[in-house]
């Protein structure tokens, strides 16, 4: 069911996502149309103008090119195309011969009314209304200077229904304009509402693991470090070693109580402030491995390397490897010696940690869960820590060794060119 919910939540916004590309291209498409309209449209104006009409071969040619042209030089050039256009349609019909133009519609002919419309819808659909407006009223301006000019041919019924058919071109631009603009709106709206949907799904998810994580794991952990810390007071005649042991218990709790905070603080950022204190990093590992040591395992630590220069995400990175091996270590071959080693290597810091017994050598159910293997992923914390460092884009292994023992070595890059986010982590 959660899956059905997903898919039809995230309909809109594949929707959109169909639709963009269309609003992407548009630009492409008008200059491929416009085009294609201007070579048609003058392939067929200059033998129509030369051949009944009787206009000159070469002015006609060039004039042609400019008033086809214009719609062209409209989309980036808009005040120059509307001059160049303006004046093609003055001189091109003031170039007819009169014997040939009486009985011919005049003063536009049939391509250059078309090259007209094609100007209007251009400009208005491009810059907006205004300029559209602007080019219908100065193009019919032009028409009656050309009829003042020759007043010998009759051009008044021509101009009326010339002029009113490129009213209605303009408006029906002017109403595509606004679709296209409004669906531009709407498109823009269903994407934005998508992809706040989905942001409030991912932090009520995020809210879900934080209470669980409160009220199940924090709330065990609370009664761990009360039940350690007052143990000397509960139990009567307890031994000095046992009370230090108890001690250590209740430390480990708080330890994770505080790192539970923290973590829920990460979780929770949409609505609370995240706890500001350090992260853990490499200089912590010396800590992390004297926690290990009162817990009774035998642990040496090598520690070659100054965290100065390491990046924070670098540095919990490797925190959190050492951790995560150093448990595994422990619960799966208890009692067995652990070395970790931490050292540079030029732009990477490099860690290893290895137990001289393998938990394959006699808990078969230890190995499934410490195995890694590329495409058989195995536990939850191996994987994790092969997660941490694929993110920062070092590598890590772990298996068995040739005596036997079980090692994880990883590296890891000490400035990477981008690091995760803190909740990544």
């Amino acid at each position: 069911m959660t899956s059905m919910r997903s898919k039809k939540r995230a309909a809109p916004r594949h929707a959109a996502q169909r639709r963009w590309p269309w609003s992407r291209n548009r630009h492409t498409a008008l200059i491929v149309i416009l085009t294609t309209a201007a070579v048609a449209l003058y392939s067929v104006l200059v033998p129509v103008h030369v051949t009944f009409y009787g206009s000159p071969v070469a002015m006609t040619m060039l004039l042609g090119a400019i008033a086809v042209a214009a719609p062209l030089v409209s989309l980036r050039y808009p005040r120059v195309a509307m001059i160049g256009f303006t004046a093609s349609a003055v001189l091109i019909p003031l170039m007819v011969s009169r014997q040939m133009v009486v009985a011919a519609p005049w003063p536009w002919s049939v391509p250059l009314l078309i090259a007209f419309a094609i100007m209007v819808a251009s400009v208005t659909f491009r810059h907006g209304w205004r300029y559209g407006l602007i080019q219908l009223i100065v193009g019919a301006v032009a028409g009656v200077i050309a009829s003042v000019m020759l007043p010998a041919i009759p051009s008044g019924n021509s101009l009326i229904v010339t002029t009113s058919i490129l009213t209605g071109v303009y408006l029906l631009s002017f109403l595509l304009v606004g679709r296209l603009r409004l669906g531009d709106e709407l498109t823009r709206e269903r994407a934005l509402t998508a992809q706040e949907q989905s942001r409030r799904e991912l932090v009520e998810e995020r809210t879900r693991i934080a209470r669980e994580l409160h009220d199940v794991v924090a709330h065990s952990l609370s009664l761990i470090q009360v039940q350690a810390s007052t143990a000397r007071y509960r139990v009567p005649d307890l031994a000095p070693s046992s009370a230090a042991e108890f001690e250590s218990i209740a430390a480990s709790a708080r330890e994770s109580l505080s790192e539970m905070r923290r973590i829920l603080g990460v979780l929770r950022m949409e609505d609370h402030t995240a706890d500001l204190t350090p992260q853990r990093g490499i200089d912590d590992i010396a800590a992390l491995v004297d926690a290990t040591r009162r817990a009774g395992a035998a642990v040496s630590l090598i520690h070659h390397t100054a965290g100065e220069d390491v990046s924070a995400s670098t540095g919990l990175a490797v925190y959190r490897i050492v951790q995560e091996s150093l448990s595994n270590a422990v619960r799966h071959a208890p009692g067995t010696a652990i070395s970790v080693t931490v050292r540079d290597d030029d732009s990477d810091i490099v860690l290893i940690v290895h137990n001289a017994h393998s938990p394959q050598a006699g808990d078969p159910a230890a190995s499934q869960t410490a195995t890694v293997t590329m495409g058989h992923p195995g536990g939850h914390g191996l994987r994790g820590m092969t997660e941490r460092a694929t993110l920062l884009g070092g590598s890590i292994q772990a298996g068995d060794d040739a005596d036997g023992g079980w090692t994880v070595a990883a590296r890891v890059p000490k400035n990477p060119l981008s690091p995760p986010a803190e909740g990544n982590l």
